[in-house]
C-alpha cells in the first residue's frame, strides 16, 4: 500500500500536472540544501509545499511551527499540511496573489523557501512572485528555489528589476529527478 504521502502527491499530479510540476515528492537531500541557513528564530514561508517533505526539514532545523507560513494552492495537499502542521499558518491559494494571512508581514521574513515549477511560469506570473517575495522578506533575506533544469527559472534580467541575485548552490543528483538549488538573495547596494 502506498504511504498517505505518497497517494496525496500522485492524486494532486493526476488532478493538476502543471501544478505539482513532479514526479514525485522531494528528497531529504534536496530539503536539507533547501533550508541550510535556516534555524531557529527564522520566520519562514514557503510556497508550494506539496507533502510537506521541506516543511518537516524546516521544523527540524528548529524553526517554531507559528512563524511557518505554507501556500499551498492544491486543495488535497492544502488538507494533508492542515492535518500535520495545526500550529502552522495553511493559505490555500497561487503564490503569486495577495494572501491577508500576510497582511503584516511586511519585511519580516528571513526565507521564502519554493517549490513552484517556475519553468512552467509565465513572465507575469514569476514578476508577481518576485514582487510578493520582495515585500515579504528581510533586508538579507532569500528565497530558495530548486529547479530541474540546470539554469535559474528566472532571468538576470527579471531578477536585477526586483533587485535580486541569483546562484546555483548545489545539485542534488539522487532526487527523482535530480535537481538545482538556487539561493536567489538582495543584490548589495551600490553593486552592478
Amino acid at each position: 500500500m502506498i504511504p498517505g504521502q505518497y497517494r496525496s502527491f500522485f492524486r494532486s499530479w493526476i488532478e493538476d500536472p502543471f501544478s505539482v510540476g513532479a514526479l514525485a515528492p522531494s528528497g531529504k537531500p534536496l530539503a536539507r540544501l533547501l533550508t541550510r541557513e535556516i534555524g531557529p528564530g527564522h520566520r519562514v514561508v514557503e510556497f508550494g509545499p506539496g507533502t510537506g517533505t521541506v516543511t518537516r526539514e524546516i521544523l527540524a532545523r528548529g524553526v517554531d511551527e507559528r512563524d511557518l507560513v505554507l501556500i499551498e494552492r492544491c486543495t488535497g495537499f492544502a488538507e494533508l499540511l492542515e492535518r500535520k502542521y495545526t500550529a502552522a499558518t495553511i493559505v490555500r491559494g497561487d503564490a503569486t496573489a495577495e494572501h491577508a494571512a500576510l497582511e503584516g508581514q511586511r519585511h519580516a521574513i528571513d526565507f521564502i523557501v519554493s517549490g513552484l515549477p517556475l519553468v512552467l511560469f509565465n513572465r507575469e506570473q514569476r514578476s508577481r512572485l518576485l514582487a510578493r517575495s520582495n515585500d515579504l522578506l528581510t533586508a538579507d533575506g532569500a528565497i530558495y528555489q530548486f529547479t530541474y533544469g540546470g539554469r535559474c527559472p528566472i532571468d538576470r534580467r527579471q531578477l536585477r528589476e526586483y533587485g535580486f541575485k541569483a546562484r546555483c548552490i548545489g545539485f542534488i543528483a539522487f532526487n527523482m529527478p535530480p535537481a538545482f538549488v538556487y539561493r536567489i538573495g538582495r543584490v548589495a547596494q551600490g553593486s552592478v
